[in-house]
């Protein structure tokens, strides 16, 4: 059962950062090949980078060829409908929010049945949740939204620890999945209406060599 609540939610976030990657797309005025670029690298990407590290061969998407057919159907799609949000950017924060929560719980879940280690499970979960973003924006030219004054990868660092903490608990891992999802998305939710981000480094001058 639980594999199966794994698999539909990898396949939600899979789509939902592809979404991401193609509003991009549109915001840059794309061709349809751009559209379908950046839809594969977004929502393929993390799951590409964890899978790497971690020594899991073939990746995901070699294994399962459908991951990619659906990427490249939903950037497809989002070429001909991407003109009906009056402000694709707000979607776009919103989409990557709950592509992050999602990835964050998944990414920490596939590390952790790997290698057991919670710690490499938290830094794959994310791995997992950011670098596909990291990869639209650096193509797309867009200001990486990791960069971001809202908390952005502090939500899926704390999504990730909540999940694998629970799950090491002994908590029942559909419970784990929920809260860690909740916690993640709340958080980035959090940044994204009230602006909330942790304090920032100012920078201030610097003192003389040889004095106090």
């Amino acid at each position: 059962m639980f594999d199966t609540v794994t698999t539909v939610l990898e396949w939600f976030g899979l789509c939902i950062f592809s979404v991401t990657g193609a509003l991009v797309a549109s915001r840059k005025q794309m061709d349809i090949t751009g559209f379908a670029l950046l839809g594969c690298v977004t929502g393929l990407g993390g799951g590409t980078f964890r899978d790497l590290v971690l020594g899991l061969t073939p990746v995901s998407w070699v294994e399962h060829p459908s991951y990619i057919m659906a990427t490249l159907i939903v950037a497809c799609l989002t070429f001909f409908f991407a003109h009906i949000p009056q402000s694709r950017y707000q979607y776009l924060l919103w989409f990557d929010a709950v592509g992050l929560a999602l990835f964050a719980v998944v990414g920490a879940e596939r590390a952790l049945n790997a290698s057991n280690d919670p710690i490499i499970a938290v830094a794959m979960g994310v791995a997992s949740a950011a670098f596909g973003g990291i990869l639209r924006d650096i193509i797309g030219q867009e200001e990486p939204v990791v960069l971001s004054r809202e908390i952005y990868i502090t939500a899926a660092l704390a999504g990730a620890v909540v999940f694998v903490a629970l799950v090491r608990l002994g908590v029942p891992r559909e419970i784990a999945v929920g809260l860690g999802f909740c916690t993640g998305l709340i958080l980035r939710g959090a940044g994204l209406i009230w602006g909330l981000s942790f304090p920032r480094y100012q920078p201030r001058p610097g003192r003389p060599i040889g004095k106090p």
